[in-house]
C-alpha cells in the first residue's frame, strides 16, 4: 500500500468514526446543569473531551479540562471542592491506580461521581473499581458518543420518558416559502404517521400559521414566552390550538402592539416542555439572526433550510451551513429544500451549481406552482388537502419521512425536475 493510499484509508476511517459518533449520540438525552472536571494524560483523550464540551447536549454543563492524572486531581482538590463529576485518565497499573484513587478519596466530596479512563483492559480491575465506588471504567481510546453516553447514564433518569424530536425550518432569505413548507410538513407528519405533533410559530409579529390553518386562537406562543414561570404541561395544553386529530399549534399573535425583543434562552423552556409532551415538534423560525434564533437552532434535532435558486439565497445558505457547522459540530448538516424552482422568466442557478459549494444533495426540490399554493393558502388548506395527487404533495410526503428519520436523502438523478421523486429512498 502506498503512503497516499494509507492516508486516504485513515481519512476514511476518521470520517466513518465521526459519522458513527453522530449516529450514536443522537439517541442521548440532553444533560442537566452539572459541573464536570476532566484530567487528561494524552492529547487524544483531551481532544475527545473538548468535542464533548462543545456538543449541544452538554449546553447546560460547565466543563473544565485539565492536564494530568489522578494525583494532579488530588492536589487540586486538597484546597477546593470537587465538581459533580470527575473524569480521570490514567496509564497506571492496577496497584498504583488504586493507591492514587485512595489519595483522591481523602479530598473528594462524598456526592462527587468519578469516571476513570484507563489504558488497561482488565476485567478484575474494572470490578475492583466499581466495588470501590467508581461510577464507570472506560478503556481508551474512547469516542465522544461513549463519553456522553456514560455521563448521561449517570445523571439522566433511565426511566424518564423519551424526548420528542424538534425540527426547525428556517429560510435562507425572506419570501422563499419556509413557513409554508414547515406548516405542510407538520400536517403531513401528523397525518401520515398518526403521531402527535406540535407546530410552534416563532414569528410572533408576522406569523402565518393561524392563516394557513384557518385557526385564530386567543392564546398561543406569546403567552408561553412572556410567562415562563407559569409554563407547565397544564398551561401548555391550554395554549395549544387543535388543527387536526394529531396536530396542535402554538400560534403567533401576529400583532404589532408590543416589542418582541427576547433574551437568548427565552424559547428554551418551551422546547423543554414540548419535547416531553409530543413525539414531534416543528418550529417555524423567522428569517432573523440573533441570540435566541441561534440558540433555538443549536438545540434542534434537525434543521431544514429553504432556499430559492438565486445568488443571494446561495450566499445566505452557505453562510448558514458554515455557521451551523461550528455551532453543532457533532450533528449532521441541515437539510436543504430548493423551493419555487422553475419560475417563468426568472434567471435561476442550476440545482447542481447551487449545491456544489454546499457539498450536499437537496432533500426536496419543489417546483414553482403559484396556482396550487395560492389556492391552498387562501382556502386555509394544506397542499395535500387541496391536491392530494400532485407531485408537490408527494414531495412533501417524502420530506416528512426524511425529517422524522424514516427515510434518507438519496443522490439526485441527473436530468432536471423529471427525476425529482426518484431521489429519495424510504428505509
Amino acid at each position: 500500500m502506498s503512503n497516499l493510499d494509507y492516508m486516504h484509508e485513515k481519512e476514511f476511517e476518521a470520517e466513518e468514526a465521526v459519522e458513527t459518533d453522530r449516529g450514536d449520540i443522537e439517541r442521548v438525552r440532553p444533560l442537566p446543569r452539572i459541573s464536570i472536571h476532566a484530567f487528561c494524560e494524552t492529547d487524544s483523550v483531551a481532544r475527545t473531551l473538548e468535542r464533548c464540551a462543545q456538543d449541544r447536549r452538554m449546553a447546560k454543563v460547565h466543563a473544565r479540562i485539565n492536564s494530568g492524572g489522578v494525583i494532579a486531581a488530588a492536589n487540586m482538590y486538597a484546597s477546593s471542592s470537587t465538581p459533580n463529576l470527575l473524569i480521570l485518565e490514567t496509564s497506571q497499573n492496577a496497584e498504583t491506580l488504586m493507591a492514587e484513587l485512595g489519595q483522591l478519596a481523602e479530598v473528594c466530596d462524598p456526592d462527587t461521581r468519578v469516571v476513570v479512563i484507563g489504558h488497561v483492559n482488565d476485567v478484575t480491575l474494572y470490578r475492583d473499581l466499581i466495588r470501590n465506588g467508581i461510577s464507570e471504567y472506560m478503556v481508551a481510546p474512547v469516542s465522544m458518543a461513549d463519553v456522553i453516553g456514560v455521563i448521561s447514564g449517570i445523571f439522566v433518569d433511565p426511566d424518564a420518558e423519551p424526548l420528542g424530536r424538534v425540527i426547525s425550518f428556517m429560510a435562507a432569505k425572506g419570501g422563499v416559502g419556509s413557513s409554508t413548507l414547515a406548516h405542510n410538513c407538520a400536517w403531513m407528519i401528523s397525518e401520515l404517521f398518526e403521531s402527535e405533533t406540535i407546530l410552534a410559530d416563532l414569528d410572533l409579529p408576522f406569523g402565518t400559521a393561524n392563516l394557513d390553518f384557518n385557526n385564530d386562537p386567543a392564546q398561543g406562543i406569546a403567552e408561553a414566552v412572556f410567562s415562563p414561570d407559569r409554563l407547565d404541561e397544564v398551561f401548555l395544553d391550554r395554549l395549544l390550538a387543535k388543527c387536526s386529530e394529531h396536530l396542535s399549534m402554538l400560534a403567533a399573535p401576529s400583532m404589532l402592539d408590543r416589542n418582541y425583543d427576547f433574551s437568548g434562552d427565552a424559547f428554551l423552556p418551551i422546547l423543554d416542555i414540548v419535547q416531553r409532551n409530543a413525539p414531534v415538534t416543528v418550529l417555524d423560525v423567522p428569517h432573523v439572526w440573533n441570540d435566541w434564533t441561534r440558540r433555538v437552532l443549536s438545540a434542534s434535532d434537525e434543521i431544514v433550510i429553504t432556499a430559492t435558486p438565486d445568488l443571494a439565497n446561495l450566499r445566505n445558505t452557505k453562510n448558514l451551513y458554515d455557521t451551523l457547522a461550528k455551532l453543532r459540530p457533532n450533528d449532521t448538516p441541515p437539510l436543504l429544500v430548493l423551493n419555487q424552482v422553475g419560475m417563468a422568466k426568472r434567471p435561476e442557478i442550476a440545482v447542481d451549481v447551487f449545491c456544489e459549494p454546499l457539498g450536499i444533495e437537496p432533500c426536496a426540490i419543489i417546483p414553482f406552482d403559484a396556482q396550487l399554493f395560492g389556492d391552498a393558502s387562501n382556502s386555509g388548506l394544506m397542499i395535500a388537502e387541496a391536491s392530494s395527487k400532485s407531485p408537490i404533495a408527494e414531495s412533501l410526503s417524502q420530506l416528512a419521512h426524511i425529517v422524522t428519520g424514516r427515510a434518507e436523502v438519496k443522490k439526485r438523478r441527473k436530468g432536471g425536475l423529471g427525476g425529482l421523486l426518484g431521489m429519495l429512498g424510504r428505509k
